[in-house]
């Protein structure tokens, strides 16, 4: 018999559908996955009881079917308000909250049938590439439990790839989405800023760092996610119409211009292997037809990161603040979110004009650049995954970091000017440790770039190689 876990998530849609399989099926399948699996990993949290996840999936069964979606069980990242499922952002200050109503993500995962069964893991408010907290612990790698998944999706990859769910949703704001797919060897789109809604609450015209993404084991599936999530919003002034992404998603890659960017002239430190394998990688494109190349860098990395700081330390002190205010809230924040507040409190509006002048400056360079390239690539992260005892890599082949996050500085060019990224499995190291590189282009490219990753997909297929432990 089939074993149900492991098919993509188009695959399971087609047979409930067809009636090959029935959505309880379906989900009796993953929960025995989670409950034998999830114990070691610590992907999924918040899980809803059986019970009532079957019997949502008998009423899927008898239901008129509502999306592609309809009857698949997902969880969803815990930085998202699910109704009725504690929503803790793994923080102690929301460890009970359980909402009233799903906010924006949550609401388009059900409107397209999806049976929500519980979170996955992230690391506190999603700040730092790890995905630990003080409520659920750390989230385990599948394919080396002493290692990370990474962050701050680390829960959903590890969930993909250990079979636990057939898709997920993630976010990005400083790699969230790339880096837990690179270490977990799935994939996870960064999508155009705007593309997906997130609800209009607060500021909705200066904030543009961070976005919901879809993640999933096979590019098609990825791609029918971001249909599911991509829904203009009127009242978001960045919001963009969406296009059929799965349609035509077979192409011929042939004549493609693609550039590497390697380590950006020496700027980005890489583990040693890192950036041999994501040019090994690279030859696949070759094979297939493109053109691939090396390009210098095409602007000072020492300037976008200062960009990047202050833009980011301003967006989340905007958001946080009131948390920061408060002397008993204030004190259940980890130091991380304290340097980022305080950091962006202390900002002038000059300073924050200055870091936006730099972004313009940036992606008027790109938007040159793509003239003559299709799409560029960088690797998806500058370390392999390292042990979930450390808070963060303090060096990175002898170089020391001067932040909490600066081991993941090669993942702002994209994020400082909003433009679609695919995180591209690009297999496994000496030690069996997965790696990936982003593949990226210019903003609205969306589509183009998800052909050109369901070509190479088609050609590696590295998520089949499962956790050899599971």
């Amino acid at each position: 018999m089939t074993d149900l876990t492991s098919l993509s998530a188009s695959a399971l849609s087609a047979m409930i559908a067809g009636r090959r399989v029935s959505a309880v099926e379906v989900m009796q399948a993953h929960l025995d996955r989670i409950a034998r699996v999830n114990p070691g990993l610590n992907a999924v949290i918040s899980l809803r009881p059986a019970d009532d996840l079957l019997a949502e999936a008998r009423a899927a069964d008898a239901a008129p079917r509502r999306g592609w979606l309809h009857g698949l069980p997902l969880a969803v990242k815990d930085l998202a308000l699910v109704k009725g499922i504690r929503s803790t952002s793994g923080s102690p200050i929301f460890a009970d909250l359980v909402p009233a109503e799903d906010d924006a993500l949550a609401r388009a995962l059900r409107a397209t049938g999806a049976i929500l069964i519980g979170k996955t893991n992230t690391p506190e408010f999603g700040l730092g590439s790890h995905s630990f907290n003080p409520i659920f612990g750390v989230t385990r790698n599948p394919y080396d439990g002493s290692r990370t998944a990474g962050g701050s999706s680390g829960g959903a990859a590890a969930a993909l790839a250990a079979r636990l769910v057939p898709i997920a949703d993630g976010s990005d704001m400083m790699g969230s989405l790339r880096n837990p797919a690179a270490f977990c060897n799935v994939y996870g789109f960064r999508p155009s800023y705007g593309l997906v809604p997130s609800d209009p609450v607060g500021d909705t015209f200066l904030h543009q760092l961070s976005t919901n993404g879809p993640m999933g084991r096979t590019v098609e599936d990825v791609a029918r996610l971001l249909e599911s999530l991509a829904r203009p919003d009127p009242r978001l002034p960045h919001s963009r119409p969406p296009e059929a992404y799965s349609d035509g998603l077979d192409s011929d890659p042939k004549g493609a211009r693609i550039g590497w960017l390697g380590d950006w002239g020496g700027a980005y430190p890489m583990e040693p292997g890192i950036l041999g394998l994501c040019e090994t990688a690279l030859e696949t494109f070759t094979a297939l037809g493109a053109h691939v190349e090396p390009v210098a860098p095409p602007f000072p990395a020492e300037k976008l990161w200062d960009a990047w700081i202050t833009l980011r330390s301003f967006a989340i002190a905007g958001g946080v603040a009131p948390l920061h205010a408060n002397p008993k809230t204030r004190a259940l924040l980890k130091p991380e979110m304290l340097w980022e507040i305080e950091r962006g409190l202390a900002l002038s509006a000059m300073e924050v004009h200055r870091a936006s002048t730099l972004r313009s400056q940036w992606f008027a360079t790109l938007a040159a650049l793509f003239q003559t390239y299709d799409a560029l690539v960088l690797p998806s992260a500058q370390v392999w995954p390292f042990p979930v005892e450390w808070r963060y890599p303090e060096t990175i082949d002898g170089h020391p970091m001067d932040t909490y996050h600066r081991w993941m500085e090669v993942v702002i060019p994209v994020s400082l000017v909003g433009l679609p990224a695919l995180a591209l499995p690009a297999g496994f190291g000496p030690q069996g440790l997965p790696m990936g590189m982003q593949l990226f282009g210019p903003r609205g490219a969306d589509r183009a770039i998800l052909r050109l990753g369901q070509a190479y997909h088609r050609a590696t297929d590295w998520p089949a190689r499962r956790p050899p432990a599971l």
